[in-house]
């Protein structure tokens, strides 16, 4: 059975003329909601937080995390395990030791996970995966180069490894395994894509790149991954940019939200408001208008994936850009999230400073989920 009533209710919050807009894609979607909302809550129901290797991997840190979370509805943090300055904060991964990547931030994974899985917290391990400034310095063979054969870089000086190269993967996938061994529930791959700062028509790789070639050597990762990662039981989740749930192409980089859906178990597209140019979605202001943002990307999503919007747990903005970021600003993308069928949902904040008032079971209640328990 087709359901619209969800989208109109939708576009009730909207202005008239994006009341008008929501209307008329409305008619074009033709999906079954329900099938969707039944396969949401026949999965894990995720509400979490993001959090740097220092705020996890230090024992102080951690307790002062853990007494706010117990207040709160938050059941999940996802982990900074490998970063995008290329170094590796969990130890045992040979190859970290190797190359000098491993850095001590996490000194003690046992006992920080002891910590989140006693207070019935799920736990997912974040890994960057091609943008890396550390490793194509000590192993240039293994980096996005320039037709001189020079090391490519971005506008800010910023250097990648190479997604075509199987030294790569396996790298990256040792890291993988630690984690997994480690105990993590969840492997997180995030810059699981192509460069896209600076002039990158001088990027040159191992293999011919082309988008087809791009799509699907990430969608092969995945498999690979999947493959590697098998024996530890642990799901596998991507990262995108927030605009794959609404672009008709790869952006650019690779990133084909239906084919990564298709490979891995949860997909995370970045939907942070203050990320959207202006006049996205015919909206002047997006960093302004959280719910507008949410609302349109996770619809667009919707009728993009189909069954395969039930992977999706959209990162969420709980930082200031450019636009007060507080209570108010948080609700409304959590609100958009549920009225849009989804029950999973990750913020942000680069400090891990977290609007708690916004997270309490009663907040929650009241403005978007009155069944929650």
């Amino acid at each position: 059975m087709l359901h619209t009533a969800l989208f109109l209710l939708l576009a009730s919050h909207c202005s008239a003329s994006d009341g008008v807009q929501a209307a008329t894609e409305t008619a074009r979607i033709q999906i079954s909601t329900s099938a969707i909302r039944e396969l949401v809550l026949a999965g894990r129901r995720v509400r979490g937080i993001h959090l740097t290797c220092w705020s996890a991997g230090s024992a102080k840190s951690r307790k002062e995390l853990l007494n706010k979370i117990s207040d709160s509805v938050i059941n999940t943090v996802v982990i900074a395990v490998k970063e995008t300055d290329g170094r590796v904060y969990i130890p045992g991964v040979e190859k970290a030791h190797k190359f000098g990547s491993y850095q001590g931030a996490i000194s003690d994974p046992g006992a920080m996970l002891k910590d989140f899985k006693g207070a019935g917290l799920y736990t997912v391990a974040r890994i960057v995966v091609f943008k890396d400034t550390m490793l194509p310095g000590i192993r240039q063979d293994l980096a996005v180069k320039t037709p001189g054969g020079d090391l490519w870089r971005s506008r800010n000086g910023a250097v990648w490894l190479d997604p075509y190269n199987r030294e790569v993967w396996d790298y990256t996938l040792d890291i993988a395994e630690r984690a997994a061994k480690l105990g993590f529930e969840e492997i997180q791959f995030d810059y699981i894509r192509y460069p896209s700062e600076g002039n990158t028509s001088l990027c040159r790789y191992s293999k011919p790149h082309n988008r087809h070639t791009a799509v699907n050597n990430l969608r092969d990762f995945l498999d690979y991954a999947a493959k590697r990662l098998a024996p530890y039981k642990v799901k596998i989740s991507a990262d995108v940019f927030g605009l794959t749930t609404s672009v008709k192409d790869d952006m650019g980089i690779g990133q084909d939200i239906k084919t990564l859906a298709a490979g891995a178990d949860y997909v995370y597209p970045m939907m942070y408001p203050s990320h959207y140019a202006a006049g996205e979605y015919n909206i002047k202001n997006p960093n302004g208008s959280p719910f507008k943002v949410i609302n349109r990307g996770l619809k667009d999503a919707m009728e993009k994936l189909g069954p395969d919007y039930a992977k999706l747990r959209p990162y969420l903005q709980d930082f200031s850009l450019g636009w007060k970021y507080g209570p108010s600003e948080v609700r409304a993308q959590l609100m958009a999230a549920h009225l849009n069928l989804l029950e999973s949902w990750v913020l942000w904040n680069p400090a891990n400073k977290y609007t708690w008032s916004a997270l309490t079971p009663q907040f929650y209640r009241a403005f978007v989920d009155p069944e929650y328990k």
